[in-house]
């Protein structure tokens, strides 16, 4: 899955001037973005800033105003894989298995290989032992880890998660972080939206933050922890970082 070093840092997705409106609500304004491949990146903000709103934009999941680009096909026409994992899994009433060999049956992958890479996703995430158990009576965290598994396996070049450790305790963190990481090490693209700037520090090498839909800074996540940063992003890390 890791893609060639000639690739990485190759455009994978690009937004002008995207709006999405709810209504009359407008959840994200004349956003642009140049996302490249290898990147993970960060989206910071307080509710309703349009984090989760950007991610499903990235994903193609919402109608929107200005125009979004996915680059890299390949010669036979196929986009980019994009995947999104979120805040609560869907889940089916089935097997472990079965939920991976589904996921993997509507991408059009290959019976044989399908087994192949249901195995090979759950040893990854350490959920080998409970392949037969039903998916929906696994723990928070196990069910996060069968998520990041099925993404996994269906090879993304974009992998998108929103708040993909909320509402987990202490020790299933720490495991969704080093899942993450080892994904992101494998060259996929991670963006992700997270309330835990101490997880964005550790683990995101570039940090967007977003206030009331508008992208009001994007910067490397060095620049953006100890550098200056517009009043708005500044009192919203003050609240987070009482050293800062």
């Amino acid at each position: 899955m890791v893609p060639p070093a000639a690739s990485r840092g190759a455009r994978l997705v690009t937004l002008r001037r995207a709006t999405v409106r709810f209504g009359e609500v407008t959840a994200l304004r004349d956003v642009d973005l140049d996302l490249a491949r290898g990147e993970r990146l960060a989206l910071v903000g307080a509710n309703g800033s349009g984090k989760t709103t950007l991610l499903r934009l990235l994903h193609g999941f919402v109608r929107h105003e200005g125009t979004r680009t996915l680059h890299g096909a390949t010669p036979h026409g196929a986009r980019p894989s994009v995947v999104m994992v979120f805040q609560r899994p869907f889940l089916l009433r089935l097997s472990v298995r079965a939920n991976l060999r589904i996921a993997l049956w509507l991408r059009g992958v290959p019976r044989a290989e399908r087994a192949r890479r249901a195995v090979e996703a759950l040893a990854r995430v350490g959920l080998a032992d409970v392949a037969s158990r039903q998916a929906t009576t696994l723990s928070g965290g196990q069910q996060q880890r069968l998520a990041l598994a099925r993404a996994w396996a269906l090879q993304p070049d974009l992998l998108l998660l929103d708040e993909p450790t909320a509402s987990l305790d202490p020790a299933a963190k720490r495991d969704i972080e080093q899942l993450i990481e080892r994904i992101a090490d494998d060259g996929v693209t991670v963006v992700m939206s997270t309330h835990n700037l101490g997880q964005a520090k550790r683990h995101m090498r570039r940090v967007i933050y977003l206030d009331a839909g508008r992208l009001l800074v994007d910067l490397p996540a060095d620049e953006f922890f100890n550098g200056p940063l517009p009043e708005e992003a500044a009192h919203f890390l003050k609240g987070e970082f009482a050293w800062r």
